[in-house]
């Protein structure tokens, strides 16, 4: 347990303050065609930290002509950014763009204040969101692989420099001082932290995968609820499903996959799984990291794409969740894209607009049930030529006929007629040849 507490207190490389309160965005920007982009982008960041209940005292966006190896930006900005921190008296400066180690070191020296980019905000997001083992394990191991090439920051205090009395006060000398030294001890340790890591969260893939080899034994179809962050997943899930999963009007209000089963009108199950939601720039590590939880959208039968109607940057959003589903492997799924929270869209040009945009999104409110008739239709639809619904004329004798269609169809209706047992069932392909003789044409 010791070794554990050393171990996370190694990979906390920032001294963060108990209570940060106050912070300065900035984003920096190379070219004035960036300039669009940049300042929504620098408008979601703020979501972001306000997501951590962290103050916006103000949002920046200078233009820099060229990027910088020290700074990112040239020196006489970065003291610029720092006056104007000090100036608000801000706890943190954020900056949007992605900082390297190095980089980060040098704003922290100059500003003597905490100063953390757009991958760190998430992380410290998500380790706030997650709640089941494999969404912490899966936290933990993108904080690691974040936190690794920073570890250098924590023993600055302990570097020797090589000659004249680093080595017994022989010249020339070019042995390695304590301080490096340690660090090689604390990277060894950190890499086999990680590794514990890995293995762990491959054991939680492994129990997933035995999960699903049950549900895919059932043989049910499966769907995956997609989109932005903040779109109104967990939302849809909720009053589709009648359950009460966790949803806010906040980015990443909730990590961790969902699953819950309906049944659709022809009487059919589906199971249907809200996903975490995407977000531009989302770091690598993270899309690496949560790959066990974002594979549901791999495996399920089709997606359901949820866009934000509401949102000024809703073709962005589009695009950025087809390019993670792009790297995820999960591009060529059927899909059906559906535009949420409908009723607060009340401008007819933006209607018509959207309409011309997304011909053949259906349209949908997650709060007052508008279109779920056609969502479930649709999704019915998608699934027509895996099921059919059928009848049987079973004998009473062979009542492990009923049973199995009980266990792994969805029973409509059931009555008695002599010594049968007529049963109208959706019948899945698996158990369809079992029941082949008993089909009954109704009269």
């Amino acid at each position: 347990m010791a070794v554990m507490l050393v171990l996370l207190r190694m990979f906390e490389v920032r001294q963060k303050p108990e209570m940060v309160e106050r912070a300065l965005l900035v984003r920096f920007y190379f070219d004035t065609r960036e300039a669009v982009e940049a300042e929504s982008l620098l408008e979601e960041l703020g979501e972001l930290v306000k997501t951590l209940g962290i103050e916006v005292v103000e949002a920046v966006l200078p233009k820099c002509r060229e990027m910088h190896k020290k700074f990112l930006c040239g020196t006489g900005k970065a003291a610029e950014m720092v006056e104007l921190a000090r100036a608000h008296e801000c706890d943190v400066i954020v900056i949007d763009n992605g900082l390297a180690p190095s980089q980060q070191r040098e704003w922290e020296r100059l500003a003597d204040l905490c100063v953390i980019d757009r991958e760190e905000v998430i992380l410290d997001i998500f380790a706030k969101r997650a709640h089941t083992r494999e969404a912490r394990l899966q936290v933990e191991l993108a904080k690691m692989q974040y936190a690794l090439p920073r570890l250098a920051r924590m023993w600055g205090h302990l570097d020797r420099e090589g000659g004249a009395g680093a080595s017994g006060g022989q010249g020339g000398g070019a042995s390695r001082g304590m301080g490096e030294k340690q660090i090689e001890v604390d990277r060894r340790l950190a890499n086999l932290s990680i590794d514990r890591c890995k293995r762990e969260l491959e054991l939680v893939r492994k129990q997933r995968k035995t999960q699903r080899k049950e549900r895919e034994r059932m043989d049910t179809p499966h769907a995956a609820i997609v989109g932005y962050t903040n779109a109104g997943k967990s939302s849809l899930l909720n009053i589709l499903s009648g359950s009460e999963v966790m949803a806010k009007d906040m980015l990443f209000a909730t990590l961790d996959t969902t699953t819950r089963r309906i049944a659709l009108p022809d009487g059919q199950p589906l199971l249907i799984t809200d996903t975490v939601g995407f977000v531009r720039n989302l770091p690598h590590r993270l899309v690496e990291a949560f790959k066990a939880t974002l594979e549901e959208a791999v495996l399920a039968d089709f997606l359901i794409h949820v866009l934000d109607a509401t949102s000024l940057e809703i073709e962005r959003f589009h695009d950025t969740t087809l390019e993670v589903l792009k790297e995820l492997g999960a591009e060529d799924k059927e899909m059906i894209t559906v535009l949420n929270k409908i009723d607060l869209v009340t401008d007819p040009d933006d209607l018509t607009r959207l309409e011309w945009r997304f011909p053949d999104a259906l349209h949908i409110s997650s709060i007052t049930g508008h279109g779920l008739e056609k969502l479930l239709a649709e999704c019915a639809e998608v699934l027509s030529d895996r099921v059919r619904c059928k009848d049987y004329r079973i004998p009473q004798h062979r009542a492990d006929l009923v049973s199995l269609l009980h266990r792994d169809a969805k029973v409509i209706s059931t009555e008695y007629e002599g010594d049968d047992i007529l049963v109208r069932a959706v019948v899945p392909p698996t158990i369809a040849g079992r029941l082949e003789a008993f089909y009954h044409q109704p009269a």
